[in-house]
């Protein structure tokens, strides 16, 4: 007597896949023969689910069953499954339940190159502007004496003795079988019983060459750039792998940068921060004028527009943000020293006058409030 399979996981007839999938887990691991060993009822439950889980998660299966039950997938070729046909199954379906790897079917066709990674150091300035630099790298290349095959010329592969070319081998875990690559031939299918005489059979030779690595204007530390075609070669006419290339940007002693824009602190004289001035200013691009207004101040920042970092898809540049920074002179001479006491003369007696009015207007309002007999809240005071 054949039993509905929508009761054997417990699920209903509109039951979707993920639902399915999560009633045959359940009942898969509390029916597992490792976990009820010797216990003839727990496998058969176990080939009943699994049984189940195998038509319900086909699409196909599953339409044919809703129509004609149990009889219509016998008259489509399909049978009951047994105990071997369980276990030999087992891994499939448990590989993508439960992560215990399935069998799979041997690498076919050529296999690309493996990509590289190439780690360079750059000056600040090289990578603002961009430059072509000229690096000596190692990596593997197809091998031209068997154009990457592995084989010495005028002979070929061989089937996998172990697997049978189907780069696959069966072995037991527990009461189960699960399919692993093959350890002869690793997955492959074939061996090379001749291989070649230059690259020993790998395919690959390893050469060093020089590559030149043009180097965009705008890149920043720790951008990383693909070179297509210019990884490691492949094996079995496969094409090359790619070379991806990181920046490492040195500091610079004078600019500093933020994304596209460019920051550096000048300094400049005291007397000149007073009284204004026009100075040159360095840039990355070279030197630019910036006027310094009369009165500015150690700090101030002016913005020096499309003086920064160029931008990577080309249109413009950033700016420039320069910080001032006044500087007190040292090493005077005693007429030097003079003058500047008769300038703190004469500012003395200007701030002084300056200060007096406001230290009176503040002293006023104070002993105004006293005289009110209000506290500092505004308050009558007691006397």
């Amino acid at each position: 007597m054949n039993v509905d399979y929508y009761e054997i996981l417990s699920v209903s007839r509109s039951a979707n896949g993920t639902e399915i999938k999560k009633a045959y887990r359940r009942l898969a691991m509390q029916y597992h023969p490792d976990r009820n060993p010797g216990d003839r009822e727990a496998e058969s439950k176990f080939k009943e689910c699994t049984e189940a889980y195998e038509v319900l998660s086909d699409d196909h299966k599953r339409r044919i069953y809703d129509a004609y039950g149990h009889e219509g997938l016998k008259n489509h070729g399909f049978r009951q499954t047994s105990a071997e046909d369980v276990f030999s199954s087992f891994g499939d379906m448990f590989g993508e339940l439960f992560g215990l790897g399935g069998r799979r079917g041997r690498r076919q066709g050529p296999v690309p190159g493996n990509d590289l990674r190439l780690d360079l150091r750059i000056s600040f300035l090289d990578a603002v502007h961009g430059v072509v630099r000229e690096e000596e790298i190692q990596r593997r290349e197809t091998c031209h004496t068997c154009e990457g095959s592995g084989c010495r010329p005028g002979h070929g592969k061989k089937t996998c003795p172990t697997c049978q070319g189907r780069g696959q081998v069966i072995r037991a875990q527990g009461f189960f079988q699960v399919s692993t690559p093959c350890p002869q031939c690793h997955g492959a299918g074939q061996i090379i019983t001749e291989p070649c005489q230059d690259c020993g059979g790998e395919g690959l030779l390893t050469k060093s060459i020089k590559l030149p690595i043009h180097i965009p204007a705008g890149v920043d530390n720790g951008a990383r750039m693909r070179v297509p075609g210019k990884g490691e070669g492949s094996r079995e006419g496969g094409p090359p792998g790619d070379l991806y290339v990181v920046f490492h940007v040195e500091e610079h002693e004078f600019f500093k940068r933020d994304g596209e824009t460019i920051y550096a602190r000048l300094p400049v004289s005291m007397v000149k921060a007073a009284l204004g001035c026009v100075v040159e200013v360095p840039t990355v691009h070279g030197s630019s004028k910036l006027t310094v207004p009369e009165g500015s101040q150690s700090g101030d920042t002016f913005r020096l527009r499309g003086q920064g970092v160029p931008r990577l898809n080309g249109r413009g540049a950033g700016d420039m943000v320069v910080e001032l920074q006044a500087q007190t002179p040292v090493g005077l001479s005693e007429e030097q020293k003079q003058l500047l006491r008769d300038f703190e003369t004469v500012s003395e007696r200007r701030e002084g006058e300056e200060e007096e009015g406001f230290f009176s207007r503040i002293l006023n309002e104070v002993l105004g409030r006293k005289k009110s007999g209000k506290d500092e809240d505004g308050k009558k005071t007691k006397n």
